[in-house]
């Protein structure tokens, strides 16, 4: 069984949300695989404060631990499991009271009754309110929209409902955006069922995400890569300059740092990685010709390296 997620993130349960956000960022930076690479117990370590996040880091699932409704892994606790789990209900036993039996329950409703927060006293209840069903939509957004956030209206089944659905900034491919009470109405008052959006991220043309970082492939010409030159590199948030070096090669990469994708647990942004590629005229060009006709390069073998390798 996992540990208690307080304990893991090193709070108590009176802590405030933000005081565990901070908690949580400063662990999930300390043991960050990227920054302990081949390290088997820092990867350890990130997984099991990544789950204790996302229980006490979530406003609703936080309230049901508490109540003891989640076991310290995130999954359903059993209300009839007796005991008490992490902040949950705890059996007590209550002493005769007038036209008790022996344990102090005048029947079996009355414990019921009392366990969820009203005395069944042998009186039949009207009918019991249930929640409404949970609708499923599948939704497709663009790149730029999932690294920036945004609003789409979609068209729920079966009777198409519209809702607007927010994409929070740095939303990756395949997650699943959970949207409450707002599925289908509940059965004799009870709370409306939930909307669960997975979404799907459409690759991008120009921008290659690895983790949190950005790769983007940066043509520039000869005359820039020999003389150097002045280039504007595309963000998220616009266009950054950038200088780059004479003599600069094909594969070079500039690291942009804060460049990169958004995440959403800890706020912490990724890089850009911005990646020469020299590109030659697309018609061929005379006077380029001709200089490289008189041209007389080095002795160096750029292909050195290739035949050692063989």
């Amino acid at each position: 069984m996992a540990q208690d997620p307080y304990s893991v993130l090193g709070v108590g349960r009176q802590t405030s949300a933000e005081d565990i956000r901070k908690a949580y960022r400063k662990l999930a930076k300390q043991y960050h695989p990227d920054r302990n690479p081949g390290d088997k117990a820092a990867e350890d370590r990130f997984k099991q404060i990544s789950a204790a996040f996302d229980i006490v880091g979530d406003e609703d699932k936080r309230a049901r631990f508490d109540r003891g409704e989640l076991d310290a892994d995130g999954n359903e606790r059993s209300p009839f499991a007796g005991g008490a789990g992490a902040g949950g209900a705890r059996w007590q036993q209550r002493g005769p009271g007038p036209g008790t039996g022996p344990g102090g329950f005048e029947d079996l409703s009355d414990i019921f009754g009392d366990f969820f927060g009203q005395r069944a006293s042998g009186a039949r209840r009207g009918p019991i309110p249930q929640k409404g069903s949970d609708i499923r939509y599948r939704l497709s957004v663009d790149f730029l929209d999932a690294a920036r956030g945004a609003t789409k209206r979609v068209a729920l089944p079966p009777d198409g409902r519209e809702i607007n659905v927010g994409i929070p900034e740095g939303l990756r491919d395949g997650q699943t955006l959970r949207l409450r009470g707002k599925g289908s109405p509940g059965i004799n008052g009870g709370a409306a069922g939930d909307v669960l959006v997975e979404v799907t991220v459409k690759p991008h043309s120009v921008f290659q995400l690895k983790g949190d970082d950005l790769t983007v492939d940066v043509p520039i010409t000869l005359k820039e890569a020999i003389l150097g030159a002045k280039i504007e590199i595309p963000t998220l948030k616009g266009p950054v300059a950038i200088r780059v070096p004479p003599n600069t090669s094909s594969s070079v990469s500039f690291r942009l740092r804060g460049k990169g994708l958004k995440d959403p647990k800890t706020g912490i942004y990724g890089d850009l990685f911005a990646r020469t590629k020299i590109v030659l005229p697309d018609q061929p060009d005379n006077e380029l010709e001709a200089f490289a006709k008189s041209w007389s390069p080095s002795e160096t073998d750029p292909r050195a390296k290739l035949k050692q390798a063989a």
